[in-house]
């Protein structure tokens, strides 16, 4: 067993992905094992050619087709050897003592099932990126002019959690899976990530998984996470909404995700 085991799923990213393989290395493993590896969602990008001849220590899955986000962590986590999971999109650049720093805080703190840090965009901002639960109408809120209604913006306020400075540890509803530091004991009783979505509420549902078998889901900003994060679907205008694939995919995963929790709300953090 190693201590530390990240898998970074690759989809046409393969530049983003040989930069956070980097910083992986660069980070701190002062008596630590760790592993890293890469999971191509069949993205015909030539990653695992880059792999071998710069960086054989990496292990290297490939996917022979892309079945999402969630789907292809899963075959990573499913070879993994440590004692704690890191879901990494290759889009994130970890600091020196992001590991340290994380692998200390679920050492000290059994109850925790995952742990993430603050990611902050590569200007130094920093983002949303840990929420309470969507409420039935949130997506529309978020997504077409009836946000600006009162009512909506109550409600995105509270999904946003504008009422917290995320300056300070902090239990929270679910955190957004582009950097997450799991306890690999927690993610294989809750059976890994719900495969059903392809892209979208994948990261809202594990954390629900979790909190349902009573771990608990922690955001720690004291460790900070670059993050060169784009939204695709909130990219697209709001009348073009389903003209879009990614909007498409957001609304489908939103739909799975009612029919299997309900439309109710459970008690936020």
């Amino acid at each position: 067993m190693v201590d530390v085991s990240i898998v970074i799923v690759n989809y046409q990213s393969k530049d983003f992905t040989l930069a956070c393989i980097d910083s992986i290395k660069a980070a701190d493993w002062s008596d630590l094992s760790f592993e890293i590896i890469v999971v191509d969602n069949n993205s015909g990008d030539g990653i695992g050619g880059l792999l071998n001849s710069e960086n054989r220590d990496v292990k290297f899955i490939q996917s022979a087709e892309n079945n999402g986000m969630g789907a292809g962590n899963n075959l990573g986590f499913k070879v993994a050897q440590g004692k704690y999971f890191v879901v990494m999109n290759p889009d994130t650049i970890a600091s020196v003592d992001t590991f340290k720093k994380l692998f200390e805080y679920l050492e000290k703190n059994p109850e925790v099932g995952v742990v993430a840090p603050q990611l902050l965009y590569p200007d130094g901002t920093v983002q949303n990126s840990c929420f309470r639960w969507y409420g039935i109408m949130t997506p529309a809120f978020r997504r077409t002019p009836l946000g600006r209604l009162k009512i909506g913006q109550k409600d995105l306020s509270r999904f946003l959690m504008e009422d917290y400075d995320r300056k300070t540890e902090r239990e929270v509803d679910w955190l957004m899976g582009s950097f997450l530091f799991c306890r690999a004991e927690a993610l294989k009783q809750i059976n890994y990530f719900d495969e059903q979505y392809f892209m979208y509420f994948e990261d809202t549902d594990l954390s629900r998984s979790l909190w349902n078998q009573g771990w608990r889901v922690i955001y720690y900003p004291e460790v900070k996470v670059i993050h060169n994060h784009m939204r695709q679907s909130a990219k697209i205008a709001w009348y073009k909404f389903m003209g879009s694939k990614s909007a498409r995919w957001h609304i489908y995963s939103w739909f799975k995700y009612i029919i299997k929790w309900g439309p109710g709300l459970p008690k936020s953090k």
